[in-house]
């Protein structure tokens, strides 16, 4: 397969109003994504629909209309959300039974950058390979035949998008239990969650106590979020609340924390949440949890512990969807807490995750510190080493044969990973052990030949 250029691992990412993530590329991309699927639609349209979802940064005004004018001069049609979660824009395509989802968010990042993710008809975000064509187009616009003026697109905003997000998200809770007993501390990162989250806890029974519900262009994940739990863990701590839930910029992931105001890992989550699926019998001895090379250690040795098994995929959250469909995995996530529950979303969702994370509070009666403790996870040492090139690892002989001693010395009790940044000249090198002290051995004596070698 060719070498991307414009697409990441997540979508289009970059500085609004640099390039990539300029007006005139975003309506590129607009029409690119019309065509494409305009032709290969199963029922041919004149108009296929496009979902179009945003976040509350300030450049998602300038990106939401460049887009849209794409769509509709290559005779789409435009059905505005305004700011909803990502997994809320990607129900809403699938319900909708439109073409495509887009969503114009950066995620995590600062307000200062943007990106655009791409979701097909069903929901799922898009393949490498349609990825490819995608860029062609863009790159190339004249691969794209201009149409008629008479066929040109409309856009219309979809008035009732809130309540049908909250309706599916609350339906995925069981109906055995409510939360009448809860209070929880809500940061909705000033992002995408601010209005459905509190609801949707409310409409539950929940006492909410809320932050991050003020956005105004440019604190999007500013001190708050799942990046910067801080504020919301002492707010757990002087409310006497039972949980701290951090969504970020565009929610499709959590970070909680537990009611002594400490941060519970996500692998600790995804742990936990694969012990609740097998103890209801909705998935069996044997069953396949999926995460990531970034996965800890502990984490699968505890899943091998209650009878199941871990399968790692690359970083990003779409390939361990791509897993889960291809093998029938109904669970999957990352430790940064993006949790996948495939029979109710087709993508990571951080109000999802937490939910599921509560009910499982009510379904053992135990707190979640209590509930996570069991899951050890290996102390993990992770080193962004400099460099000044990027070569296949593999052809790095000198560095071949220190990784080669270091899984002997760690034995099965531990594992080393190392990966380029995507962009930027650093070279991550993460060691894990059951024993502290051989990881950060092992990880100086990689990091000392790495900067041998790549600098």
């Amino acid at each position: 397969m060719s070498q991307r250029n414009l697409f990441g691992t997540d979508g289009v990412r970059g500085k609004a109003n640099v390039h990539p993530m300029t007006g005139e590329v975003a309506m590129k991309l607009g029409r690119a994504v019309t065509y494409y699927f305009q032709q290969r639609s199963s029922v041919k349209k004149d108009e296929p629909i496009i979902v179009l979802g945003k976040d509350t940064r300030l450049s998602c005004y300038m990106l939401e209309q460049a887009f849209s004018a794409g769509v509709c001069s290559q005779g789409g049609r435009v059905v505005l959300t305004g700011p909803l979660p990502t997994p809320g824009v990607a129900f809403v395509t699938q319900s909708m039974r439109a073409d495509a989802g887009v969503v114009i968010s950066a995620s995590h990042n600062p307000y200062s950058d943007n990106g655009i993710k791409l979701f097909d008809a069903n929901g799922y975000k898009l393949p490498d390979s349609v990825e490819l064509e995608l860029e062609k187009m863009v790159e190339s616009p004249d691969m794209i035949p201009t149409p008629t003026n008479d066929s040109l697109g409309r856009a219309k905003r979809l008035t009732e998008v809130y309540g049908r997000y909250i309706v599916h998200t609350k339906s995925a809770f069981s109906p055995q239990y409510d939360l009448e007993d809860m209070r929880i501390v809500l940061d909705c990162a000033n992002g995408a969650g601010y209005r459905v989250g509190p609801m949707i806890f409310e409409e539950l029974g929940a006492e909410v106590i809320t932050m991050g519900v003020s956005p105004n262009g440019r604190n999007i994940n500013l001190d708050c979020g799942s990046l910067y739990p801080g504020q919301c863990q002492e707010m757990v701590l002087q409310y006497r609340a039972d949980l701290g839930i951090c969504l970020d910029g565009d929610a499709d992931r959590v970070i909680i924390s537990d009611g002594f105001g400490k941060v519970i890992d996500g692998d600790q989550l995804i742990g936990l949440c694969a012990k609740f699926l097998l103890d209801q019998g909705l998935i069996s001895k044997g069953h396949e949890v999926v995460g990531t090379v970034m996965t800890n250690f502990g984490l699968e040795r505890y899943l091998e512990k209650i009878g199941l098994s871990l399968h790692r995929t690359s970083v990003g959250d779409r390939y361990i969807i791509e897993r889960m469909r291809q093998h029938g995995s109904v669970l999957g996530g990352e430790p940064s807490g993006h949790i996948i529950f495939k029979q109710h979303s087709t993508t990571g969702d951080g109000i999802l995750a937490a939910l599921k994370v509560m009910e499982s509070m009510h379904y053992y009666q135990k707190d979640i510190r209590t509930l996570v403790d069991e899951i050890n996870l290996y102390p993990n040492i992770l080193v962004n080493v400099k460099v000044d090139r990027k070569p296949p690892l593999e052809e790095c002989a000198t560095l071949q044969q220190a990784l080669k001693d270091a899984s002997e010395i760690l034995g099965s009790g531990g594992r080393h990973l190392l990966r380029y940044s995507g962009t930027e000249n650093l070279l991550r090198v993460m060691v894990e052990s059951e024993d502290p002290q051989l990881a950060q051995q092992v990880s100086e004596k990689l990091v000392a030949v790495v900067q041998e070698e790549l600098r």
